[in-house]
């Protein structure tokens, strides 16, 4: 039985209920889980109820301009967001999953407001020191985890442009480092970057048949915080 103010939702683990009155609520989602090359990347939102944003949604299911438009809005009337990353070595010592943890969690201790309980999109959660909600499908159904799926989105395609510029011929600004046919025969014919994750089966492949040493880049993850008030 849901009780009055909250919200309740089956997912794998049974019901799952969370306050629907608590406006220090932060979404957290995460971009860059599947790509072969790159930093993963979460985000954490807390919105304000007094400032909507209409047309929030799961990332996947907008344009590119959409998102940048939306993206604006979100980083201008939120309480508060942080985006956050994982870094390529982290990814590799940790795996995929540990390293998506590790990103959430530093976005919503990196938020500028503490928030009273976190709803983060998927079956896990981060450790963190709050009550925690994981919501699969989550970036669909909650607002909240819709702006921090748009953010991380948002900032890790600015990344892979970025990269594009730095190693031209791979596609990334195209692709976002997912392992696209395009993508592999780049790696195959220029080789095997820094950005790379050589714990990714492709790339450790392609590492083997071209063995090469290659250093991992700085680990100097790009970040943002806002907050309203602050510049």
């Amino acid at each position: 039985m849901k009780r009055m103010g909250a919200r309740a939702t089956q997912g794998d683990e049974g019901w799952v209920t969370w306050d629907l009155t608590e406006t220090l609520t932060a979404g957290v989602d995460e971009a860059g889980r599947g790509p072969w090359v790159g930093p993963v990347v979460a985000a954490a939102v807390i919105l304000d109820p007094d400032h909507p944003i209409e047309g929030l949604a799961d990332s996947k299911k907008l344009t590119a301009q959409k998102r940048e438009s939306l993206s604006l809005l979100i980083k201008k009337r939120a309480l508060c967001y942080a985006i956050e990353e994982a870094s390529v070595r982290e990814i590799d010592e940790l795996n995929i999953l540990q390293a998506t943890l590790l990103a959430m969690r530093r976005a919503v201790l990196s938020l500028a407001l503490e928030p009273r309980q976190v709803l983060v999109d998927g079956n896990r959660l981060p450790k963190l020191p709050m009550t925690c909600h994981a919501l699969v499908g989550g970036d669909d159904r909650v607002e909240s985890i819709s702006a921090a799926s748009i953010l991380a989105k948002v900032h890790r395609d600015h990344w892979c442009e970025r990269l594009e510029l730095d190693y031209p011929g791979y596609g990334f600004a195209k692709h976002k480092g997912y392992g696209t046919q395009a993508h592999a025969l780049a790696m195959s014919t220029l080789g095997v970057t820094p950005w790379h994750r050589r714990s990714f089966a492709p790339v450790a492949k392609e590492l083997i048949a071209r063995p090469q040493l290659l250093s991992y880049p700085l680990d100097a993850p790009l970040k943002e915080r806002g907050a309203k008030g602050r510049s």
